[in-house]
């Protein structure tokens, strides 16, 4: 029966078991393949089960951060308004009191030496 075979019929039977093996490597590949999609697939509904909160958390939290910031900024107008306020009040009643002061305080002195003259005269 060997005997009988050609050289074509033996190429055949050859490409047949060839084409059965790699037919049954292909299967075993695309199970693994789909298994390792499912564990994907069940990785990501997690993430998303877990993420989406988290989500929704950050951009509450962005939002108060916002808020806040929004408040600090008005609090740091209304100190630079206070500081230019007082600044302004400051130059206003030294620019007043400053020769009154000075005055005086000459007026002082010339008293005391006038004193001094006159208790040694």
């Amino acid at each position: 029966m060997l005997a009988e075979l050609s050289a074509a019929d033996l190429a055949v039977v050859v490409v047949t078991g060839c084409s059965i093996v790699a037919v049954v490597v292909l299967l075993f590949v695309l199970q693994r393949v789909l298994v390792t999609l499912r564990q994907v697939r069940a990785t990501l509904d997690e993430v998303n089960v877990t993420a989406l909160p988290l989500v929704s958390d950050l951009a509450q939290g962005l939002a108060e951060a916002n808020e806040e910031l929004a408040r600090v900024d008005r609090l740091v107008g209304s100190a630079e308004s206070i500081s230019a306020t007082v600044d302004a009040t400051s130059k206003l009643a030294y620019r007043a009191l400053a020769a009154p002061v000075i005055k005086t305080v000459a007026m002082g002195s010339g008293a005391s030496r006038a004193a001094k003259r006159m208790r040694r005269g």
